[in-house]
C-alpha cells in the first residue's frame, strides 16, 4: 500500500481490520490513504479475515486501478536491458522477476502468453511494489517480435544447453537493447521464441545440479548483462 501511493497508483478504496489502529505505521497509513481522497471503511475482524486471501492479512485490503502499460509505452534506449517472460504460470515467481528486474536497473519487463497476470494479489506481493514503479508490457508473439524488431533488440534465451555465460557476454552489442528471455517452470522457453533468439545462454551450474528457480536464473543473467553495459 506504501509503495503504492509512493508511485500515484489510483485508489479505488480501502478496508481495514480493528488492529490496524494499534500500529503507529498502521494509523499513519490509514492517515496518508485520507490525505489522498481514499475513502477508508473499518470492518470488524472476522468480515476482514473471509475478505482476506492471505492466512496472516497486514490489516488492510485495498482495490487499485495499476497502471496499463502497451508496447508504445516502452522504447528501450541504446544499451539498455529488458526481461522477457515467457508462460511463467506462478504468480509468486512472475512477482518476483518483475521486483528483480527493478532492482537490477532493467528498463522494462515484457509479459507474454501463459503468463500468470502480473496485477494479481499473489504477484502484487511477491513484487513488494516493483510493479508500480516499472514498466511491465503484456504482448502477444506477434506484439512481441515487432517490437523487438522495431527497436532493434538482440534476444537472448536462457537455456540449459545454451552459451555458458561468460562466454556469450563477450559476443554481446555494447550498443544495442538486450531482452533475456525465461520461459516456464518446467518446458522451458517456446520452441518460435528459441528461433528468433540471437542465442541461447546458459548458467554454468555445479555437477549435479539440475536446473535453478526461473527468478534465480533470471537475476544472475541480468545482473551479468547490466553490469557489462
Amino acid at each position: 500500500m506504501e509503495e503504492a501511493l509512493g508511485a500515484g497508483v489510483a485508489f479505488q478504496g480501502a478496508l481495514v481490520a480493528p488492529d490496524l489502529a494499534r500500529t503507529e505505521r498502521g494509523t499513519a497509513l490509514v492517515a496518508e490513504l485520507q490525505g489522498h481522497g481514499v475513502a477508508v471503511e473499518e470492518v470488524g475482524a472476522r468480515i476482514f479475515a473471509e475478505l482476506a486471501d492471505t492466512e496472516t492479512p497486514q490489516g488492510i485490503i485495498a482495490v487499485i486501478e495499476p497502471r496499463r502499460w502497451s508496447a508504445g509505452d516502452f522504447t528501450p534506449s541504446p544499451g539498455a536491458v529488458a526481461l522477457v517472460i515467457d508462460g511463467v504460470q506462478d504468480p509468486g515467481n512472475v512477482g518476483t522477476l518483475i521486483r528483480t528486474a527493478h532492482a537490477l536497473g532493467a528498463a522494462g519487463t515484457v509479459v507474454l502468453r501463459g503468463t500468470a497476470d502480473p496485477t494479481s494479489p499473489k504477484a502484487l506481493r511477491a513484487a513488494m511494489g516493483a510493479t508500480f514503479r516499472h514498466t511491465v508490457v503484456p504482448l502477444d508473439d506477434n506484439g512481441f517480435i515487432a517490437w523487438s524488431r522495431k527497436h532493434a533488440v538482440t534476444l537472448w534465451a536462457a537455456a540449459s544447453d545454451g552459451i555458458p555465460l561468460p562466454r556469450a557476454l563477450g559476443t554481446r552489442d555494447p550498443q544495442g537493447p538486450i531482452a533475456v528471455i525465461v520461459g516456464n517452470e518446467g518446458a522451458g522457453i517456446r520452441p518460435q521464441l528459441n528461433a528468433i533468439a540471437a542465442q541461447r545462454v546458459a548458467i554454468p551450474l555445479a555437477q549435479g545440479a539440475e536446473s535453478l528457480n526461473v527468478a534465480v536464473a533470471a537475476g544472475i543473467l541480468l545482473y551479468e548483462v547490466t553490469r557489462g553495459r
